[in-house]
């Protein structure tokens, strides 16, 4: 099903390359986890509800002939329902205008409306446009990609095609690989052993928001963040206070649960994470305050860390 194109190949040894990927698509096709499984690393939170991606993340991945620079985005929102929303798909475009090779995602188990509209918008101009459907776990028979994927990439232009799977990994290292051959040659940007550009003070507050995102279930207040307070670093030791911001006093009450218990859960298993994540103790604090309005001021909004 892959398109075998050369880019740039000559006779003599491959030169390295080095470039940005933009990892664009719906939200939940897979996009955080697919950057994931290219790093090796977990960088991106997941989750099943829309809006867990709210950040810009880079995800550097370093084979021995090139360097990827993974961007993972917001998925695009459908209704501009408030200024969040607004920064969210800015964010996500952004991503997919500054990319030298633009990989979408779609999901194995059919083309939707939805998809539809936005590789139609977000298909770039004189740029590598790469397809990769994902969750191919999810589906019994891969015939059946058969019966839409020749269609949707003639009528969408994608240079190559990529059937993979970024919960089991099936087929990604044939992504990272075709990815490479699209991009421009040049030196590596990072140390090999570099795997994001973000701070792990960034790290520390996405990681306390996917345990908001995941532990809340249905209850979980979407005008919700986290803002990290103080991050200190004590030889083996990291001190975080951070806070959870929600918009309205009801839902500080659905984020402490009775007795504290949902933040103390919230806490307990993000400060595992963090210990994996940094291999060091973390020591860690959460508090929840009531921001009113946050989600739909962009100056709070960049205040917070959107972009």
């Amino acid at each position: 099903m892959t398109e075998e194109r050369a880019a740039g190949e000559s006779q003599d040894a491959p030169k390295f390359r080095c470039g940005t990927v933009a990892v664009v698509g719906r939200p939940n096709v897979g996009k955080s986890t697919l950057l994931n499984r290219l790093v090796g690393q977990k960088l991106a939170i997941t989750s099943e509800k829309a809006q867990t991606t709210r950040h810009r993340l880079t995800g550097i991945v370093t084979l021995a002939h090139a360097q990827l620079l993974v961007l993972d985005s917001p998925g695009v929102q459908t209704r501009e329902r408030n200024a969040l929303n607004r920064v969210l798909n800015r964010t996500a475009r952004q991503v997919a205008d500054d990319a030298d090779v633009v990989v979408f995602v779609a999901e194995a188990r059919g083309w939707r409306d939805a998809d539809e509209r936005l590789a139609a918008a977000l298909r770039p101009r004189g740029r590598p446009w790469l397809l990769a459907i994902n969750k191919l776990d999810a589906i019994k028979r891969r015939e059946a990609l058969y019966e839409w994927v020749p269609r949707v990439q003639a009528a969408h232009g994608f240079d190559e095609v990529v059937p993979i799977s970024a919960q089991t990994g099936f087929q990604v290292d044939v992504l990272a690989e075709v990815c490479a051959r699209w991009l421009p040659e040049a030196p590596p940007a990072y140390a090999a052993d570099e795997l994001t550009d973000r701070s792990e003070r960034f790290l520390a507050g996405e990681i306390v928001r996917e345990k908001l995102f995941r532990l809340l279930g249905d209850e979980l207040p979407y005008e919700s963040t986290v803002v990290i307070e103080s991050f200190e670093h004590d030889r083996g030791l990291r001190r975080i206070h951070a806070s959870v911001l929600v918009a309205r006093d009801s839902q500080k009450g659905i984020v402490l649960g009775r007795g504290g218990e949902r933040i103390k859960r919230i806490s307990m298993e993000a400060r595992a994470d963090l210990e994996s994540l940094f291999d060091s103790r973390v020591y860690l604090e959460l508090f929840v305050k009531v921001r009113s309005g946050w989600a739909d001021n962009e100056q709070s909004l960049r205040a917070y860390g959107y972009e």
